[in-house]
């Protein structure tokens, strides 16, 4: 069962006057504990990600509901729930490296880099790219890199990753992902058809071989490519 919560606001009310952290606090409680988000380190790393820094500041009221925001260029930042179930799935330990490919607006690399040694993030969407990069820059998440261009080949001068995440709808699993995949890593990606139902599929890498687990049906923006010249 999902549960939807709203924040409401009287009209005076200034962003300034709001308390973000009382919000994050109960985001955590009754998105992510009262649901099955039980991993310490991701429930501490989305209490500490300010969230509202990373959706526009028309919408920084509501940054902190039970659903996906429009970030613009037809971008959205995902559910707290689904940032944190896609956390939670890697298994992620302190001196992990991290490729995520669909940075958006930056949070998710943000709620990574407070668990992981090194984020390496992908955005195809240049204006996206670039303010992340400055919203990253400017939370001080200096464990971050980010790139922008296609991630479908993904990064790998920076190869092997103990994990990585795909924010992104694919309709296949790109295969130069799992070959970036070291042993025993994992990787979570939105696999399915254009316009339709994708299922979130787990990727385990082991003695070379991936193991493929699907576990639940999203609704992801769709892969985007680079079009060929």
């Amino acid at each position: 069962m999902i549960f939807v919560f709203v924040f409401s606001f009287s009209m005076g009310t200034t962003l300034a006057q709001i308390d973000f952290k009382a919000q994050r606090e109960h985001m955590v409680k009754v998105q992510l504990r009262n649901r099955d988000i039980t991993d310490p380190a991701t429930l501490e790393a989305m209490l500490k990600v300010p969230r509202h820094q990373f959706v526009p500041q028309n919408l920084r009221e509501v940054a902190y509901t039970d659903g996906p925001l429009p970030i613009g260029e037809g971008q959205t930042i995902s559910q707290p729930y689904i940032v944190a179930y896609m956390t939670q799935v890697l298994e992620l330990q302190p001196d992990h490296k991290v490729l995520e490919i669909g940075t958006g607006s930056g949070y998710q690399a943000a709620v990574l880099a407070e668990i992981v040694d090194s984020v390496y993030t992908m955005e195809i969407v240049q204006k996206l790219g670039h303010y992340a990069r400055k919203r990253l820059k400017k939370q001080q998440y200096n464990n971050v890199q980010v790139r922008i261009g296609d991630g479908y080949h993904g990064w790998p001068e920076k190869a092997p990753f103990d994990g990585i995440m795909v924010t992104a709808g694919a309709e296949q699993i790109p295969p130069k992902l799992t070959e970036q995949l070291k042993e025993g890593g994992k990787m979570i990606i939105p696999v399915g058809p254009h316009r339709g139902i994708r299922h979130l599929v787990l990727l385990t890498k082991k003695k070379g071989k991936i193991k493929r687990k699907n576990i639940m049906a999203v609704r992801f923006v769709p892969f985007t490519r680079k079009k060929e010249e």
